[in-house]
């Protein structure tokens, strides 16, 4: 599913903001978190779903795309940096998903970001939050044909019994990035933590 979390990083810089961030709260699919306080919400309209199931490479790629619910989108700052929340959930899409096929699914869906951006070697991490494993990938990029607009691109991915969700900023600043990262972030009444613990990315021993 490609185009999956490529559209939810993409999401049009011009929409326009409604209100201060909240808590987002999926009782149904088992999660919820605190979009930083400074950080606008911005309309998650099917309008950008649309472009992206056009985008749609596979039959695949549509079904999932027809499924996945946009919880919430954010924008902060002056170049913008952007926060998503995405999650497919497994009612619709027909099929379970597991930890152990997370990694594949994170990774795949990532790789539709070439299509917009110039990368640099992405970084990989797994980590625990409470009873639940996280994967993580970071990368940083540059946006095709503007080469001074550079970002940190950071997805954020894990399992509940009911659906894959995922976390996505495109930072452009430090301080933005580090928003993302704190964000506290709780599954299926685990205690809440922030969404990237410091140690994300370091080795863990065989």
């Amino acid at each position: 599913m490609k185009a999956f979390l490529c559209f939810c990083l993409l999401l049009p810089a011009g929409l326009a903001a409604q209100s201060p961030a909240f808590t987002r709260a999926s009782a149904d699919l088992g999660f919820s978190f605190t979009v930083p306080a400074d950080w606008d919400l911005l309309d998650t309209s099917a309008v950008a779903k649309e472009q992206a199931r056009q985008s749609a490479a596979t039959e695949e790629d549509k079904k999932g795309l027809a499924c996945v619910e946009i919880g919430v989108a954010a924008r902060h700052g002056n170049p913008p940096s952007v926060l998503t929340e995405a999650a497919l959930p497994f009612a619709c899409y027909g099929q379970q998903m597991t930890e152990a096929e997370l990694p594949g699914f994170a990774a795949s869906a990532s790789a539709g970001l070439q299509q917009n951006f110039d990368l640099g070697e992405p970084m990989y991490g797994v980590y625990q939050l409470g009873t639940h494993r996280f994967w993580i990938e970071r990368v940083e990029g540059t946006v095709k044909g503007q080469g001074a607009l550079g970002y940190t691109i950071e997805i954020a991915c894990s399992v509940t019994k009911k659906a894959a969700v995922c976390w996505m900023t495109m930072a452009a600043n430090n301080s933005s990035l580090a928003a993302f990262e704190q964000m506290p972030v709780s599954l299926e009444g685990d205690p809440p933590a922030a969404l990237v613990p410091a140690n994300a990315f370091e080795k863990k021993p065989s």
